[in-house]
């Protein structure tokens, strides 16, 4: 029978603080440090991506298509992290470390959850990079000066760029709130994706302030690995994927 931790929802934790944030990401970075080959073979796909993303649309010169990928980019972080979360799982629990077991783990437990919570991010990212095509085009159109870097620091383009970011973030919270304890649930435990959605917006509802601060610190970790030509997301993307694994298991039980 599941109990009330805190002040939360039963069954999930309401008295998360600051502390617990700490913890997890000590954790996260001792798992790393355990395991490094994992979370260095799973980001090295994003950087790939990423790299390669951006070397196309520089060549094609479709600034449009770069910003609006780059910053939709960080949608694909929780899915891309779920193998780091069995690798903190195992980790956890003592079981056997293994390629087969940590990969086994992508394709959820056989009942395609983790595959239908891969369709709505994805599905998430493309109506994000629709929008923000959307609003270039309609501010450079206003401004007349094309899609260079010329618009880009005009007034007209700095302002396109803070309406952009406003609603590019209401989008990525909304996408953070849905996951960020749905998919380590979907790897700890068997339930349906509808549950374990409804699951992380209770967590969010009960501990809104230390879990926006999470959102804040992952949004600002991501953006700062993803300038050095994306490489510093090696080290920051496994880290914060085991630390939500941890946080998870402080806040779900």
């Amino acid at each position: 029978m599941e109990t009330q931790l805190g002040n939360g929802p039963a069954g999930i934790r309401g008295d998360l603080s600051a502390t617990d944030l700490a913890k997890a990401l000590r954790q996260g970075w001792r798992d790393f440090a355990a395991r490094p080959q994992y979370g260095l073979f799973f980001a090295s796909f994003y950087v790939a991506v990423g790299i390669g993303l951006y070397y196309l649309f520089m060549v094609r010169g479709e600034t449009r298509w770069l910003i609006a990928a780059v910053a939709g980019f960080p949608l694909f972080a929780p899915f891309a992290a779920v193998g780091l979360y069995e690798v903190s799982r195992r980790l956890e629990q003592g079981l056997p470390m293994g390629w087969t077991h940590v990969l086994g783990a992508l394709r959820g437990r056989g009942d395609e959850q983790l595959l239908l919570m891969g369709g709505i991010i994805f599905v998430g990212f493309s109506f994000w990079v629709i929008i923000a095509h959307m609003i270039f085009a309609i501010f450079a159109s206003a401004a007349g000066l094309g899609e260079g870097m010329a618009f880009l620091t005009s007034q007209m383009g700095l302002t396109m760029l803070a309406v952009g970011g406003a609603i590019g973030a209401i989008i990525a919270f909304i996408f953070y709130a849905m996951t960020v304890m749905s998919l380590p649930m979907l790897v700890d435990r068997d339930v349906d994706f509808i549950t374990a959605i409804i699951t992380s917006f209770k967590a969010l509802s009960a501990n809104f302030a230390v879990l926006l601060l999470w959102a804040v610190m992952i949004a600002v970790a991501l953006f700062a690995a993803i300038l050095p030509y994306f490489l510093g997301l090696l080290v920051v993307l496994p880290v914060l994927g085991h630390a939500t694994w941890h946080l998870y298991r402080r806040t779900v039980g």
